[in-house]
């Protein structure tokens, strides 16, 4: 009996632990979300459905490579980056990460941005993966600081704490799907092409590809994958769980990037800082066991309890209105 009770002593001091713990990287994770960083520059509010992206992608510039657009109207809230690098397929250059990563440290502080919707401007294409003739050019030492660089940019994308939405519209490759795969759901047009096939180069995948895959698909599957270096299309992207939605394209081109506008309108109404917790919650609870995922859950949770956006979502439902959340 006083070995059965130290071992129940012990579990509850564990479970106390454990709670500790995870309230402790719980706010240190909302404080690296938190923390503010410069407004970002040159966001563009589009027209109603920002489909009208394509009208002027003619007239881009070369610095344009990524670019930046917080929706207005009933898409008030939601940010599209679109990357535009027509020229080379939306390769990921040097330049194009060091601009994703100036977006993606903007957008983390930006308290306006309700949901981020990463697509191409490029009919087509999303993204080809890294830039090889820029890569053919590099010294080996620079390969190395390129991809960190790639893989950090990705990271800081999947740690946005917003929901993220992929619209894959055309091929995405190497680099490009786990671009994909750093944001929370992807949607496709059934005609995409995804695939990682680094290992057809003799390297394998560099930003988080390895790790993003298989647990999005399961290991056997992601294995399969990888060594084969096969190239899927999006209807059976969405059969393996590669993707949550597939659709038929459109003459416009831009038929996941609609039905991700549609997605994403559905996250618009909730509590932004529930959103925000909701996500830690999730992704730090998937890397651990369950009982620490629950301890990660319940100081996710305190997270809300203080704030007015909870008091004002039970007067509305007393009032039968919408609420009116500010984040607060």
């Amino acid at each position: 009996a006083a070995m059965a009770a130290a071992l129940g002593g012990l579990g509850l001091l564990r479970a106390r632990l454990r709670l500790a713990a995870a309230a402790a990287a719980t706010s240190a994770a909302l404080g690296r979300s938190g923390h503010r960083t410069p407004p970002l520059q040159g966001g563009v509010a589009a027209a109603a459905l920002p489909s009208a992206g394509r009208s002027y992608s003619s007239q881009a510039k070369e610095e344009e490579e990524l670019r930046i657009r917080y929706l207005d109207d009933e898409h008030k809230g939601i940010v599209v980056l679109g990357l535009n690098r027509s020229h080379a397929k939306n390769a990921l250059s040097k330049n194009l990460v060091k601009m994703m990563s100036k977006a993606v440290d903007a957008l983390k502080s930006d308290k306006k941005v309700r949901t981020v919707v990463f697509r191409s401007e490029v009919p087509g294409i999303f993204c080809a993966g890294a830039d090889l003739k820029e890569r053919a050019k590099m010294h080996s030492s620079e390969v190395s600081s390129f991809v960190s660089r790639a893989r950090a940019t990705i990271n800081e994308l999947a740690n946005l704490p917003v929901p993220t939405i992929a619209a894959i519209d055309g091929t995405a490759l190497g680099g490009g799907l786990e671009l994909a795969l750093a944001c929370d759901i992807r949607v496709a047009a059934s005609s995409a092409k995804m695939g990682l096939v680094e290992t057809k180069l003799a390297i394998i995948p560099g930003a988080g590809g390895t790790q993003r895959l298989p647990r999005t698909i399961g290991v056997s599957l992601a294995k399969e994958l990888i060594f084969s270096a096969r190239i899927v299309d999006g209807e059976e992207a969405k059969s393996i769980g590669l993707i949550s939605h597939v659709v038929e394209q459109n003459e416009a081109g831009d038929a996941a990037y609609r039905r991700a506008l549609a997605l994403a309108r559905e996250f618009l109404p909730q509590g932004p800082v529930a959103m925000r917790v909701a996500k830690l919650a999730i992704n730090q609870g998937m890397e651990v066991d369950l009982v620490t995922g629950l301890a990660i859950e319940e100081a996710c949770y305190a997270q809300t309890i203080s704030t007015k956006d909870r008091i004002e979502g039970l007067l509305a439902f007393k009032e039968k209105r919408a609420p009116r959340y500010k984040g607060e």
